[in-house]
């Protein structure tokens, strides 16, 4: 547990902890630029309610759950549902690349946004059922629950992925 203070403690946690809490972003929304604005928001908040709270107990799990909080406040957006092209491209993009990374993220990109948040925050920040349960603020059994069908979804979207593939 990481108590903040004072400002040059809450400065040396935005230093080490940005990177950390880029690579969620990323495995939330699957786009780079995305990513870097939502830690931006992210430790915009921290930052700010660090300065109205005067002090943190657990910083760490404060910026996890803002972070969370502001993904899944903006896919609510009505914005958010449209995505505008200057020009389409001529061809789709090349389905010989076999990078596995690739495959995993397509596919945790076609999950809900509750499903995706789960499996991010249970396997990537190898979070327990009761602290995702607690940070989302929802029953455990709601966690198991995503966390089974976000994984039944995965394995088939990996499956179809793999077997298109080899088509």
């Amino acid at each position: 547990m990481t108590r903040i203070d004072d400002d040059s403690a809450l400065h040396a946690f935005v230093e080490s902890r940005r990177t950390a809490l880029f690579r969620s972003a990323y495995l939330l929304c699957g786009d780079r630029h995305e990513a870097e604005d939502l830690v931006q928001s992210t430790l915009v908040k921290v930052v700010l309610g660090g300065e109205r709270h005067g002090r943190f107990d657990n910083i760490e799990a404060y910026a996890r759950k803002t972070l969370v909080n502001t993904f899944i406040a903006g896919r609510r957006r009505f914005w958010r549902r449209e995505q505008p092209y200057g020009e389409l491209p001529d061809r789709a993009g090349d389905p010989a690349d076999t990078d596995t990374g690739l495959m995993v993220r397509a596919a945790l990109a076609r999950l809900t946004v509750k499903q995706r948040t789960v499996l991010v925050l249970r396997y990537w920040e190898d979070l327990s059922v009761e602290a995702t349960a607690d940070l989302l603020g929802m029953r455990e059994n709601t966690v198991k629950s995503h966390t089974a069908r976000g994984l039944a979804a995965l394995r088939a979207g990996m499956a179809a992925d793999m077997a298109e593939e080899l088509v």
